[in-house]
């Protein structure tokens, strides 16, 4: 019988909570059933397996993440999109740690086609069609952002840039104005 109060929902954010707290990679059903005072056995009437409950982490926080950057990107275009889209993920990567690290879980193909990952590829495509980037060259472009917010944000939270001048806000700013100059010029595709 599942315990009074106890759903998917609530483990769910619950779990989100705590990811945030000690890391994602330490958010297990046993983890959370301490959290709930409960036996672990009583939490998988409402989630399979850790993996499970990794993964419905991993679609809040990209929903999550999805709804932010929507709200950022309204009604902006150009470097302005580009820079709200940016600085929404990077808030985002420090406000909620644990989740932000829940966005780069591995899904199953479908889970991944039926999550918010979907919405997150069309807002920056969204981006793109302000540089008049020729269609062929979108994914390229799309991995080429994720890729530098992913790893200046992973290299910041790590430390990476706490031990060194410029200040790491500069820095960012600055890589947003080196996108904005490589996506106004992008380079013609190979014959």
């Amino acid at each position: 019988m599942a315990r009074a109060g106890l759903t998917p929902e609530r483990l769910t954010r619950a779990g989100a909570e705590l990811a945030d707290e000690v890391g994602f990679d330490q958010v297990t059903v046993s983890a959370l059933a301490r959290r709930f005072d409960v036996k672990a056995a009583s939490l998988y009437s409402h989630v399979r397996s850790s993996d499970d409950l990794r993964t419905r982490i991993a679609l809040l926080a990209l929903e999550e993440l999805a709804d932010r950057a929507a709200e950022a990107l309204a009604g902006r275009a150009g470097k302005d999109a580009l820079a709200a889209f940016a600085h929404a993920y990077r808030d985002y990567a420090r406000g909620h740690p644990g989740r932000w690290a829940a966005t780069r879980y591995p899904l199953a193909p479908e889970t991944a086609a039926a999550s918010a990952g979907v919405r997150h590829a069309r807002m920056t495509r969204a981006i793109l069609r302000g540089y008049d980037l020729p269609e062929s060259e979108g994914a390229h472009a799309v991995r080429l952002l994720g890729s530098v917010f992913n790893g200046f944000v992973g290299l910041e939270a790590s430390g990476g840039f706490a031990h060194s001048a410029p200040d790491a806000q500069q820095s960012w700013e600055r890589s947003i104005d080196a996108l904005d100059a490589l996506l106004r010029n992008w380079p013609a595709p190979p014959p």
